[in-house]
């Protein structure tokens, strides 16, 4: 690896909006480490970044484990001496209304989409500062600033990680170091098809989403390195979004009205 080449580690990279930041990255000469539990898609993906040159490496990572994501990342830094970018990516959907999820539901859900990225933050950024650098991005959600019924578990989720992230962006600011949460909204990706139905016929919600403007995975990771590169606490590539929250703001029987359709949806797709 050339000299002074920045180092990136984006977790749940083998497919979806991780696999488009690995390539975004690479396209940008970030060396990128690959780490998801999924090593099949983890190798394929590192054979076809590395087709002409030695762009990327495949790491096994289970985020849900402590000792394996300190052990990933300080031996990364220890092997480059240097830590540029980590992208904790890793997360699963979740659909079905609370009084039908397991305290189980919520422990899978917790420990992948919070716990991962607390776990992945408090590595990293304890590293960061030692060397006085570096950028943590953490994967929210669209649902993380605002309700989401039917999906609450996910939402508890992601709302925490934007309260975690854009908390951190003022506190490592000091130690030079840069945090910033990234909320997509409907991106075309696998997350849909493999979500966790709970007494729900996923197919109805499936349906329901393709009736929504998919933004492309390509254009998201286009649109989230061009908002690392500006230090945004908030990266939000959604159309309208300020517009939105105007209209929301000023017409808040409009934003109730649409939760309780999302609701009457949900409800209509249980399965019993």
């Amino acid at each position: 690896m050339e000299e002074n080449r920045k180092v990136a580690i984006v977790t749940g990279a083998a497919s979806g909006i991780g696999k488009e930041i690995c390539k975004e990255l690479v396209a940008n000469n970030v060396f990128v480490i690959i780490a998801d539990i999924n090593e099949r898609n983890g190798l394929t993906l590192e054979a076809e970044l590395n087709n002409e040159f030695i762009t990327s490496r495949f790491v096994h990572l289970n985020v849900t484990n402590y000792k394996n994501f300190e052990n990933v990342i300080k031996e990364i830094y220890q092997e480059f001496g240097r830590l540029d970018y980590l992208f904790n990516n890793a997360g699963i959907a979740m659909y079905g209304e609370v009084y039908d999820t397991t305290i189980e539901d919520w422990k899978e859900i917790m420990d992948i989409n919070l716990w991962g990225v607390i776990y992945g933050t408090e590595i990293g950024y304890k590293i960061m500062k030692e060397q006085g650098f570096g950028h943590i991005v953490n994967t929210s959600s669209a649902a993380g600033l605002g309700p989401s019924p039917m999906s609450t578990p996910y939402a508890t989720t992601k709302h925490a990680v934007v309260g975690l992230t854009t908390s951190l962006h003022y506190e490592a600011e000091e130690f030079g170091i840069k945090v910033s949460t990234l909320c997509p909204t409907f991106v075309d990706t696998p997350i849909f098809n493999e979500a966790k139905a709970i007494k729900i016929d996923k197919s109805v919600m499936t349906q329901q989403l393709k009736k929504q403007k998919l933004m492309s995975p390509q254009k998201l990771a286009k649109a989230t390195i061009d908002g690392v590169h500006k230090n945004k606490p908030i990266i939000c590539p959604m159309p309208m979004r300020k517009t939105m929250d105007v209209i929301f703001a000023i017409f808040p029987p409009l934003h109730t009205y649409l939760m309780r359709l999302v609701c009457k949806v949900g409800r209509k797709a249980r399965i019993s």
